[in-house]
């Protein structure tokens, strides 16, 4: 005789059913949701970081190789051509030296290292005024190919040179060597304002309206608003630039030695270039 019992369970009605695995479910998702949300967030900011980054090292390396390449030239053989170029009255230090009305002028030009670094035909000088003396092609261009510093064509760099003011503050004589007679030219020290200028013109138009950055000035005690400097004007337009600024001191260090020999030296043995 079988005792097997039989038990029914109870029947649940549809509407008492509240649907929790449900609303669990979808609460998982919608976490997994935002953290998928706040990773992507995360690894497009360090992308971008990176990218900075790069961008900073990039600009500030072409920036300095100017530099550098600058004071390679001066420091070297006076019997390069380089060297003549660059103390000539057509170059960068030598228009300065030699042009007696040249003070408030402003020497430009693109740096390219692919060839000679400097080209003493494409050359601009400004006035304080802003007005161009002579010829406006020293200015980097972006659809020159020849103005990049590589054959990336990622970044380029404008060099602005001009005469460091005199302040209240600056000694009396302080330019003029010991010992050398203040008339001639080869005994002054000449003090300048070097304004290295990088920029990455493929990230956005080096011009705002008609207004050309690269042809903006670098002395921002000239300006009263800040777009009319090379620099304000690039930020302006949303091109990245760094500007590294150096201040040189020009000075014929050769030609002062050899005059304080007891005079058994020949006189002035160095001179710089007349033309």
């Amino acid at each position: 005789m079988s005792n097997i019992q039989q038990y029914q369970y109870p029947k649940v009605s549809p509407s008492s059913q509240h649907g929790a695995v449900l609303i669990v479910v979808l609460l998982f998702l919608v976490l997994i949701i935002l953290a998928g949300v706040i990773a992507v967030k995360q690894s497009t900011t360090d992308l971008r970081l990176a990218t900075s980054d790069q961008i900073n090292a990039l600009l500030l390396q072409s920036a300095d190789n100017a530099n550098q390449s600058i004071e390679q030239s001066i420091n070297g053989s006076s019997d390069d051509d380089i060297y003549d170029d660059m103390l000539s009255i057509t170059g960068p230090f030598g228009h300065f030296i030699l042009d007696p009305d040249s003070s408030d002028h402003e020497y430009v030009f693109c740096f390219r290292p692919r060839d000679r670094f400097f080209n003493i035909s494409r050359t601009t000088i400004l006035a304080s005024t802003g007005t161009v003396l002579g010829s406006d092609n020293g200015y980097c261009d972006p659809s020159e190919p020849d103005d990049y510093v590589s054959n990336r064509n990622a970044s380029m760099t404008q060099v602005n040179i001009s005469l460091t003011p005199t302040t209240a503050d600056t000694e009396a004589f302080s330019s003029y060597t010991i010992g050398q007679d203040s008339s001639s030219v080869s005994s002054q020290a000449y003090i300048f304002d070097i304004n290295d200028t990088a920029v990455l013109p493929a990230y956005a138009d080096t011009e705002i309206g008609s207004k050309n950055c690269f042809a903006q000035t670098s002395r921002v005690d000239t300006v009263t608003d800040s777009e009319d400097t090379i620099g304000g004007c690039m930020a302006a337009a949303g091109v990245p630039s760094t500007v590294i600024y150096e201040k040189a001191s020009v000075e014929n260090l050769s030609e002062g030695t050899e005059c304080v020999k007891f005079g058994t030296g020949t006189g002035l043995l160095c001179t710089l270039p007349s033309s």
